[in-house]
This record gives structure tokens, sequence and C-alpha cells, in this order.
């Protein structure tokens, strides 16, 4: 997990005064990153090519500085995230391999299979790759689990990890690069995957399905378990989490570090630490008061750069969350995703099964909007990094598999039945059967937000004109949530880079 910037000049012959230009640029851009890589950084130009990388050393602790060169040394890389079977694709690439640091195969699935082969990295990455002819690609992992935002302005094409990185004058011409993309100045902006192509074979036997899941589930959390470092998880006392935690708990021969975030006697603390004291983890509480909430909801809404009301408000707990985890681990493992493969969110309950159908792939599409920008920008503000297990491809192909009918709320009002029922016995049945809440609500966030909006927003303001500049608040919260966004992120397009959120 890291920060990456670039700036690659379009004009047809730049003089060096401009690449200059560009690679000054692009250090003041990988400046505003450094919180996400406090282990390093480092800078090259590449042709016509500035590439920029802060460092959060994960894998080959020693070798791995990036930018990260071929054998010759004419095509670098610098990438975000991680590639999980790069040791695979080791195995079946030539080489020569320069490292063992897992963003390196990037480059050598580019030079044997070209830009269709990115369809072959399993993992959640965000990267740039320069040559020394001039040439630049740009790509996202499917899914959009690590971020990457782009602007092209005044003969330039920019990009980097965060918003924030991109000066005063390029923000509004900053967009979201789209999850299963890459793009070069020749080709354009391209899609290399669609995950819900072809036709599905639907399981017929529970049983099977049940195994399916749990085999699929088990094998992505060990899969991310790849580290160099201590591998922790994060633990709400949901289903979700404890299930990786379970996972997790089974397959290290170390022990596993949890940690749980809430107020004062909220529900996700007690449910957390009975899973805790079940699977035998080192556990640690993040216990917090209202008053401390509202010092840190300002740098909250900066961090997540957004302003959606659910989203600041989850992610406020796991901002406190993660600034505890980053004393003690580098990763932690995380429960997001399971919610949209398995209809566990309470808007769905209504829905008819053709409804739900459409609602879980449009959950999954917009998830890089939401829990997975909250989950990076909260962790990566801290140094630490997050990996989601249930957004393995191989978790999403089974999960497409179990009839829509079977994830239906049952006559019992119980959600994620099948998913509960694959981990039968790895986990307390208060915790198995446990109902779904909202990470804000379980750890009492939602409480004192609630009693801090008029803080945020007087009666004078919540009845006058809406701000200007932004989309009209829905809330009176979210027009707070707006006021702080537009202060930390002044000049930046809503409407570009906030997905569904960025209207009323």
């Amino acid at each position: 997990m890291c920060g990456i910037a670039a700036v690659h000049d379009l004009t047809d012959d730049p003089d060096e005064a401009r690449l200059r230009a560009g690679a000054a640029l692009g250090e003041r851009m990988l400046d505003r990153l450094r919180h996400r890589g406090p282990d390093g950084h480092g800078t090259r130009r590449v042709g016509r090519t500035w590439l920029g990388h802060t460092r959060l050393s994960i894998v080959d602790l020693d070798g791995g500085d990036q930018p990260l060169p071929d054998a010759p040394g004419r095509r670098w890389v610098v990438a975000n995230g991680e590639v999980y079977n790069h040791e695979d694709l080791r195995g079946a690439l030539p080489g020569p391999f320069r490292t063992r640091s897992d963003s390196e195969v990037v480059l050598h699935v580019l030079a044997e299979r070209g830009a269709s082969g990115l369809h072959d990295l399993r993992g959640m990455w965000a990267f740039c790759v320069a040559d020394e002819d001039g040439g630049v690609w740009l790509g996202r992992d499917p899914l959009g689990v690590k971020p990457l935002y782009w602007a092209r302005h005044d003969g330039r094409v920019l990009a980097a990890s965060e918003l924030r990185a991109f000066p005063a004058d390029v923000r509004e011409h900053v967009e979201e690069f789209p999850p299963g993309h890459w793009w070069t100045p020749a080709d354009g902006l391209v899609a290399y995957v669609d995950l819900y192509a072809g036709t599905t074979d639907r399981f017929t036997s529970r049983d099977d399905a049940r195994g399916a899941v749990r085999a699929s589930v088990v094998h992505a959390v060990r899969e991310r378990m790849m580290a160099d470092v201590p591998v922790g998880v994060f633990l709400s006392g949901g289903l979700d989490s404890s299930i990786v935690a379970a996972v997790l708990a089974r397959s290290s021969a170390e022990p596993v570090h949890s940690f749980a975030a809430g107020t004062p006697d909220s529900p996700d603390l007690a449910a957390a630490r009975l899973v805790a004291d079940t699977l035998g983890l080192v556990h640690h509480e993040r216990v917090y008061t209202d008053d401390e909430v509202v010092d840190v909801l300002p740098r909250v809404v900066a961090v997540t750069e957004s302003y959606e009301p659910s989203l600041i408000r989850s992610a406020v707990p796991n901002y406190l969350l993660a600034e505890l985890a980053a004393r003690h681990v580098k990763v932690v493992l995380t429960g997001e995703g399971a919610d949209e493969l398995f209809a566990g969110y309470h808007h769905l309950r209504d829905l008819s099964e053709a409804e739900l159908a459409d609602a879980l792939v449009d959950g999954v599409a917009t998830l890089h909007h939401l829990n997975l920008q909250r989950c990076d920008r909260v962790t990566m503000a801290h140094g630490l990094e997050a990996r989601v297990p249930f957004l393995s491809r191989d978790v999403l192909a089974v999960a497409q598999r179990v009839p829509t009918a079977w994830k239906l709320l049952g006559e019992d009002g119980q959600e994620k039945r099948l998913l509960r029922e694959a981990f039968a016995g790895w986990l307390p049945d208060e915790i198995l059967w446990r109902r779904k809440e909202q990470f804000g609500d379980g750890s009492g966030t939602a409480d004192a937000m609630d009693r801090v909006v008029d803080s945020l927003v007087p009666d004078a303001d919540w009845t006058a004109v809406r701000f200007e500049g932004l989309p009209a608040a829905r809330t009176r919260e979210e027009l707070g949530y707006q006021r702080l966004f537009a202060r930390s992120l002044a000049g930046i397009d809503a409407a570009r880079v906030l997905g569904r959120f960025a209207t009323a």
C-alpha cells in the first residue's frame, strides 16, 4: 500500500524547461501523499513522464522501493496496492525479475501480455508505467479497491491516489479514473474486464453453495495474509468481520491482533470482545467520547474526501480504529463487501427477487465511491493498509452463482442466511446470528453525530439558501459535511468524483 503521483506531457515536443516544470508539479503532488507511505519515497523522470511514489513497506522490505525498473532499465512502474497472485505470475512469465516486490509483475505482464493481461492480476492496485520512449500506461483494479484520480490540463495528464494531491488550478478538471480500465495516449480509456460477463451456472444444492462460499472466503483471507509484516483484523463484532477474524485465527501461525472501536457500552465493543475471547485474539479497543467525535469530524471529512452522511458516520469510528491499529500492525483485514454480495443491508429487505438482483450488481459497482473509499482513506491516513477478502474476484464469482432467491430475507427476518450457515461452528451462535447494524450505529457514533448537527448547521443556515457551489443538501447533516468538504478540497467538482452521491 502506497501513494502514487504521475505527470505525463502530451505536447508534441516538450523542451527541458517544460519537463522540469512538470516534475516540480509532481513533487508538490507527492508531498501531499506522504501519509500514505511513511516508510520512504522515490521519484524518477522517465521519458516525458515524471513518476512519484510514497512507500508503506509490506512486501520485499529491502528491495521494493519504487519507482521500479525492468531489467534493461527503460520501463518503470509506480504502483499502489497488492498483487496477491504475483508468485504464480512470476512462475508463468519469463523475467528476469530484479526484486521480490509484487508490483514488479505489472511490468512483466505488460511486456509479455500487453494491457489485456491486466485481467490476470488478482488483487487491489492502481499504477502508472512509463518508458524512456515516451509511452505511458495508467490502470486500476476491476472493483476500484485502490483509488486513482486524474486530470487532463494544459497539455499534461496528472494522476494521483487522492484528490488532495492536485494543485488548486487543476482541481476543476479532476475526475475519477474508472475501475477496470487502462489508458494510454494512443488508445484512450479501455475497459479490460466485465465481472458479470457470460452466463453463470447457479447452484442447485444449498450444501454445495455453502461449501463453495466457505472455501472461497477461506482462500481469499489466506491469500490476503501475503506480507512480510504482521497482519491484524478490524473487528466490529458483526458477522462479516468476525468471519474474517475466524479464518485468520485458524490460518495464522502467530497471534492475531484484533481492533475494535466504539463509545462506552456500545454493542459493537461487547460483541467484538466475545469474538476475540472465543478465537484467542490479542484484542485492542479504542473507546471514545462524544467530544472526541466532534473534534475529529473535520479531519475525517477531509481524509475521506466525501460528504455522504452514512459514509462519514461510519468513517469516524473507522478513523479512530485505524489510528489505534497503526500502532501495532501495518496491515488489517476487514469485512467490506459481504453485504453487497449476500444482501445484508436494511434497504434491500423489501425488494423483489428481480429488484434485488439489480440492486446487488449496482451495490458492487458503486463500492469504490462508498465503503471502499472510506476504507482506503481512513486507514492510509495513518499509514495502514486495509485488505478486503470478501471482494476477491473468486468470492464474487461464487456469490454470483448463489440464486438471488436464496439471498432474500427469510420469514424470520434474518439477512445473509446462507453466509451464516456456511460458517456454522466457526463463531459463537450469538455472533453468527446477530442482526445487521450499521457500523456508525453499533459503535455508538450515530447518537453522538445527532447531537452535534446543530453546531454544524444552525437553524438559520438550514432554512436559508443552500450552500453555494455544491449540490443541494438532502439533509441538514449533509449540508454540514458539504461545508467541511469544500473547506478542505476547494475547487473539486463533486459531480466528477463522488458518483451517485454528487447530486441531491
